[in-house]
């Protein structure tokens, strides 16, 4: 009897001892996680006036080259075809931030070049008008160089950041330029810094010197060292809208194309048996681009059944240029569709 109880004892001990040791496993585990996810700690010299002494700057150097060749990497050039601003990756299926007076607007063509000078193709998403945010997708696949968003607003007046963007356009010998500053105003929708900024720099990257994504520039002043730059909260409110292309309020940065400004440049007529027969293609427009050709017979637009030329020409009063359209359509008896977007009357 005494001996069960022994071996029931040794047992019981044996059992609490491993239940322990996997529990300390756990807890360290569990703090190995909370130290990958923890914020990166706030560098001291933010909280100075100034740079006191050469151990302050060797503080701030140590950290701007820490991080600088990772974001320069997915800093990027948006090629506008007349001009060019900046952009940043922040996924790694291509999802650039920049502003919306460099997007230009919803659903255009863009080129996006990466550092090591690659030219991608790429389209706008949604903008904010009021705000100058923006969002750009590169459509070839990845993954690409992205950085990390600052998405707690942890960016204090007076805390060192850095900018990058391609000054003057692109430049693959010399590469995205930085500039060191510190955030001298905040307020709800923009941040103000004393980098200096030129042409070019537009919708580039505000980086804090963790190498977390705080702003994106959007106004350059007439004084090189004041510049206006969207704060992240910014992006993140208006997050999903921009993600699914709208255009959002009405402002400064974008105009809203108006309904009725799209152009086709093709003319139909009705057919007794449904649909319309294509008489004539315009020659450079948008409907000889996309490949439609006379005697081609519409069906459907945009899942619309066309059953007469008033009711087609109604249906495009209401779009605008830029807008995309997907048609339906018979060729030699063949069902085809085609897709694309209205041009600019």
């Amino acid at each position: 009897m005494r001996k069960r109880l022994l071996r029931k004892n040794r047992n019981l001990i044996a059992y609490h001892s491993s239940l322990m040791s996997r529990l300390i496993l756990s807890l360290i585990v569990f703090g190995l996680a909370l130290e990958a996810h923890a914020e990166p700690a706030r560098l001291y010299v933010n909280d100075k006036k100034a740079p006191e002494n050469l151990k302050d700057l060797e503080a701030i150097q140590s950290a701007l080259i820490g991080v600088l060749p990772k974001v320069r990497e997915a800093t990027v050039c948006i090629d506008l075809g007349d001009g060019s601003g900046s952009g940043v990756i922040v996924s790694p299926d291509g999802l650039v931030l920049t502003a919306a007076h460099v997007s230009t607007g919803v659903g255009k063509e863009l080129t996006v070049i990466l550092k090591d000078g690659r030219k991608l193709k790429a389209e706008s998403l949604g903008l904010v008008a009021m705000t100058d945010a923006a969002m750009v997708q590169i459509l070839e696949k990845g993954p690409f160089p992205f950085v990390e968003i600052d998405r707690t607003g942890s960016t204090q007046l007076g805390d060192w950041v850095f900018a990058l963007g391609y000054v003057g356009g692109f430049d693959e010998e010399r590469g995205p330029v930085v500039r060191l500053g510190r955030l001298v105003r905040t307020a709800h929708t923009t941040l103000q810094t004393d980098c200096s900024l030129i042409g070019g720099d537009s919708g580039g990257p505000l980086f804090d010197l963790t190498g977390r994504l705080v702003g994106i520039h959007s106004r350059v002043g007439e004084h090189v060292q004041v510049n206006m730059h969207v704060p992240m909260s910014e992006f993140i409110s208006n997050w999903d809208a921009m993600l699914r292309s709208e255009f959002v309020g009405e402002g400064p940065f974008a105009e809203k194309p108006e309904k009725g400004s799209g152009f086709l440049g093709l003319a139909t007529e009705t057919r007794s048996e449904g649909g319309l027969t294509v008489t004539k293609v315009g020659r450079e427009t948008v409907a000889e681009k996309a490949g439609l050709l006379e005697g081609d017979v519409l069906l459907k637009m945009n899942g619309t059944v066309l059953t007469d030329r008033d009711q087609f020409q109604n249906l495009l009063k209401e779009m605008a240029a830029g807008d995309r359209l997907e048609i339906d359509l018979l060729r030699n008896g063949k069902p085809q569709t085609l897709k694309l977007r209205l041009g600019e009357r």
